[in-house]
């Protein structure tokens, strides 16, 4: 069978392709033409083969518009997390050397923060665009009601390039080399991660989003359904009891989803429960965050063998697991997937022995080749050759088991894992670090039932004259002030000396672990 979402558009029109947030129905043939008609307004426009497109929107039908318009011109596609402050977009429009930016002003911050980071560096106003309305933007209807819709000439496959934080604070463009080739070739190809889980092409398979576009995982998900002839089904945000109507009513049978989802699912009254029928659901796939024992064995008690898990990195490599396997061994995040390998290797550089804790490594294959866009160094000191293969790290401590089943034992280091979503504490304590009261800061995560993890603030402060619940709240405000909501800590606590050696290193284990005592930590 020919895949690839523009074919299944050109020769099956009418089929549905999306339903959107408020349940409106876009056929293929519908969101084939306007993604035409952009392709053609952003090449009017000047943009040309590796050029790159940065969005910032909320799940929407023109947030797949956008993705089929630049994966088919052989653009980047830059999907920019909608909970950033105004400076942290305009550093990745910057660094991404965006052509032309696609925003929203759905509510009063993310209209804030994009007119804000395009005013703070001068961007191109021919390059603004809204779906909505956005002072200084022009609307996607008029950018593109000039344009045909037919498909464009000298088609080629595009990529999308997630920015992904580390420990040094700023965000990295994880970008791949663009693969030469018709798009429905190229794109279809990268969907192929469905058939790890047993997922078919066509089959009548409905895939819910459930979580924001602008994560990796989800719009990879997503989008490979769109190219496997699925039908996607858009919710605009998370709620437990609307994805149970979703699930019942259009038939879901795939989807991509986090820990902390199946938590509130699991929290929804038995009696509305009973209400919907979930017995469509096929392949429930969850990653991006530690999965508690107990949790995953109620979810697959529920819904049975359609729970599957991975793990994962936005840069590559991989394992995957099926509930029937994760029932023999709970816990594990599952074997190689085919085409990876896994290795845990010691800290002076030799492979660890069963059952022998390390770094835990994944190999780079052909078609996962990247590199964080303008840190050489950065790619290179994430890399290891062993033999003829190069791997790579995210930093996680793990063990295999005899049977080649992977366990993690801790995170990468110091981030926090909330509700899905990676926080990093290197750029929260940048910030910090900015306050003329604040000596010293470590940020890390604690427990919190319902997401996972929270944020922790530890300040030393350089005056021991001021007001504890005075400069608590002046600090919680300059941050709101400088970070995304979700970065900001749920509690500062000050300290009179941070624990640091006589080099300087912070022994941040002294201050997080004492909250992670007698906690259910299983990742």
């Amino acid at each position: 069978m020919e895949l690839g979402f523009y074919r299944f558009a050109n020769k099956e029109p009418n089929k549905l392709a999306i339903v959107g947030p408020n349940e409106e129905l876009v056929s293929r043939g519908e969101l084939l033409s306007k993604a035409n008609k952009l392709t053609h307004a952003l090449r009017d426009l000047g943009l040309k083969k590796f050029d790159t497109v940065a969005v910032v929107l909320p799940n929407s039908v023109e947030y797949f518009v956008v993705y089929m318009a630049c994966l088919q011109a052989g653009f980047y596609l830059v999907p920019i997390n909608w909970h950033l402050a105004g400076p942290e977009i305009a550093y990745i429009l910057e660094d991404s050397e965006a052509k032309a930016f696609i925003a929203s002003g759905k509510n009063p911050d993310m209209e804030k923060a994009c007119i804000n980071a395009v005013s703070e560096i001068s961007f191109n106003k021919k390059g603004c665009i809204t779906i909505d309305e956005l002072e200084g933007f022009r609307h996607i209807d008029d950018f593109t009601k000039s344009m045909p819709d037919e498909n464009p000439h000298d088609r080629s496959a595009g990529q999308v390039m997630n920015y992904t934080s580390g420990t040094t604070g700023k965000p990295k463009g994880v970008k791949r080399n663009l693969v030469e080739g018709d798009p429905d070739d190229v794109l279809s190809l990268f969907a192929m991660i469905f058939s790890f889980y047993n997922i078919q092409p066509e089959d009548e398979n409905v895939h819910i989003v459930g979580s924001p576009l602008y994560h990796t995982a989800v719009i990879v998900h997503s989008t490979a359904s769109l190219h496997y002839g699925h039908s996607v089904v858009v919710m605009d945000k998370f709620d437990a009891e609307k994805m149970l109507y979703l699930i019942d009513k259009y038939k879901v049978t795939t989807s991509h989803m986090v820990p902390t989802q199946f938590h509130r699912l699991l929290q929804v009254n038995d009696s509305i429960k009973k209400k919907y029928d979930c017995t469509s659901t096929r392949a429930m796939i969850h990653a991006a965050a530690p999965c508690p024992i107990h949790t995953k064995q109620e979810m697959i008690d529920w819904w049975g063998d359609s729970i599957w898990e991975y793990y994962a990195a936005t840069e590559g490599g991989g394992t995957v697991i099926s509930a029937k396997d994760w029932s023999r061994f709970p816990g594990t995040v599952g074997q190689a997937w085919p085409g990876a390998e896994i290795k845990i290797i010691r800290d002076d550089g030799t492979e660890a022995d069963i059952d022998e804790q390390g770094t835990v490594y994944m190999r780079l294959g052909d078609t996962t080749k990247f590199e964080y866009k303008g840190d050489k160094a950065k790619t290179e000191k994430e890399r290891l050759v062993i033999g003829d293969s190069v791997f790579f790290t995210v930093g996680d401590i793990g063990y295999m088991n005899s049977e080649d089943y992977l366990f993690l034992c801790d995170r990468k280091i110091d981030m926090i894992i909330s509700g899905g979503a990676n926080i990093y504490p290197a750029e929260i304590e940048s910030v910090f670090l900015m306050h003329p009261k604040v000596q010293d800061v470590a940020v890390f995560g604690i427990p919190n039932e319902e997401w996972g993890e929270e944020i922790k603030a530890v300040v030393e402060l350089n005056d021991e004259e001021i007001n504890e619940e005075d400069i608590k709240n002046d600090l919680m405000e300059f941050a709101s002030e400088n970070l995304a909501k979700m970065k900001h800590p749920r509690s500062i606590d000050l300290i009179d000396k941070l624990p640091r050696d006589e080099n300087g290193k912070l022994f941040k284990r002294k201050l997080r672990d004492p909250y992670w005592e007698n906690q259910d930590r299983q990742v």
